[in-house]
């Protein structure tokens, strides 16, 4: 299946492109659309996080696919398109769980990249945020795009079945999470020692050293617990909570977030705007609490075996995860908001857990740690296997909707491109004349 028309946008955050951080040695303006301008180190940079992902475009050809988003970035600013800050730190955060997923924690990516995750943030602002706007750009162009059913079996139909995807294994799954509970001592053990840190400071102890020494968040612990430039959205409500509350030297008492219990003291503030330091402390989960907790999944599972009760009922009551227990345990493919699933991009523990069972059975109670370093139990019901196959009608109408409708808009945008360039200032570089942009 032909790719759908588009900007240059994962290549941006490639990890290899972002670790390597090599001086360029040779730039100047190669083209300008509107008031957007292409550098030739925007055409290295780029060409080198492809490459790594295995695409190898010529300059003319990577210069093709910046100037659509320069000029779809250049429309945007007429037509008052944009994207707010929640929204880019949003963006910003779910791409940084991604590469931590890749990298396997955040303080392995610190070393990667030899930065701060605060750091690695703000030089990921800018790109985001031009990719946002692009791709905000494109949807309000080609909007209102509606198939029918009756279209998209047209389609289908008059394309030939060989050109139709081959679709690997895929599956259906559901699961039910349950998190250890920490207990009470711990909680208590991690507040008290929270608060010796704190009289310390208050006694004079530097925040910074503290911070180095005992903080638990990899991504400030190293640089003395600081964060700059805080802005309202970046953070949890609860910490945001107390953080915009504080004046500033003033160190607050502990208090808790999902990520543990913190205490913070706040440097400066410029509006909605500030400077802090924080040090993070977690609950230690006790073998003991373990143990409970795959007591609870192991007699679950039987009584689901034993028709006690079903899988959806025990999820909907008992899971620890928010999203899945709403479906009755049954995990949405967030790629495709489907429930379907292709074996290659299932996480690996997820994988081995199916490989071996029937359709209909549930997986043995098994320990995961998840990526903000939790640990909690899982257990996973393989509620179908689809074999490989070529994609049809009958078992996948919605993909297939959905390739019909991003060719509509594949031609909406086109059509768009072909009357937005006559309208629109154009310069190109000797070296690039003969490229046809656009």
């Amino acid at each position: 299946m032909r790719k759908s028309f588009k900007t240059v946008i994962l290549i941006l955050f490639n990890l290899s492109a972002f670790a390597q951080n090599q001086p360029l040695n040779v730039d100047g303006i190669v083209a300008a659309i509107g008031d957007q301008i292409i550098l030739q180190s925007d055409i290295i940079f780029q060409k080198q996080a492809l490459s790594q992902e295995g695409r190898v475009l010529s300059d003319c050809d990577m210069l093709k696919e910046i100037s659509l988003e320069k000029l779809l970035i250049h429309h945007a600013a007429i037509d008052s398109v944009e994207v707010t800050n929640e929204e880019i730190d949003e963006s910003i955060d779910r791409r940084i769980q991604q590469l931590v997923a890749q990298i396997g924690s955040e303080r392995k990516m610190e070393e990667y990249y030899k930065k701060s995750i605060l750091l690695i943030k703000e030089e990921m602002r800018p790109l985001m945020k031009n990719q946002m706007i692009s791709q905000r750009m494109q949807m309000t162009v080609a909007e209102n795009i509606q198939i029918s059913p009756i279209e998209v079996e047209e389609m289908i139909q008059e394309m030939p079945v060989d050109s139709l995807p081959l679709i690997g294994t895929e599956v259906e799954l559901a699961q039910i999470i349950i998190e250890p509970e920490v207990s009470k001592e711990s909680i208590t053990e991690t507040i008290e020692r929270l608060n010796t840190l704190r009289e310390r400071i208050l006694n004079g102890s530097s925040f910074s050293s503290m911070a180095i020494l005992y903080s638990e968040d990899p991504g400030s612990n190293r640089n003395g617990g600081e964060y700059k430039g805080l802005k309202r959205g970046q953070f949890v409500k609860e910490f945001e909570a107390v953080a915009f509350n504080l004046r500033p030297g003033e160190v607050s008492k502990p208090f808790k977030t999902d990520y543990g219990y913190h205490i913070v003291q706040l440097q400066i503030k410029r509006g909605e705007e500030l400077d802090l330091r924080h040090i993070l402390i977690k609950p230690k989960v006790e073998q003991e609490d373990l143990d409970i907790a795959k007591k609870i999944l192991d007699s679950l599972r039987v009584d689901i075996i034993g028709g006690k009760i079903s899988f959806e009922e025990v999820a909907k009551k008992y899971s620890s995860d928010d999203e899945s227990k709403l479906n009755g345990g049954v995990m949405m493919n967030p790629m495709t908001t489907d429930t379907r699933w292709n074996l290659e991009d299932l996480d690996r523990s997820i994988f081995y857990a199916i490989e071996k069972i029937e359709v209909g059975e549930i997986s043995s109670a098994a320990l995961v740690r998840e990526q903000d370093g939790k640990e909690i139990f899982r257990i996973l019901q393989l509620r179908q296997r689809i074999a490989p196959h070529r994609a049809n009608l009958n078992q996948d109408f919605s993909l297939l909707k959905n390739y019909v409708e991003n060719q509509k808009r594949q031609e909406k945008l086109l059509d768009w491109v072909s009357r937005k360039k006559n309208s629109t200032y154009i310069f190109v570089a000797p070296k690039y004349r003969d490229c046809q942009i656009l």
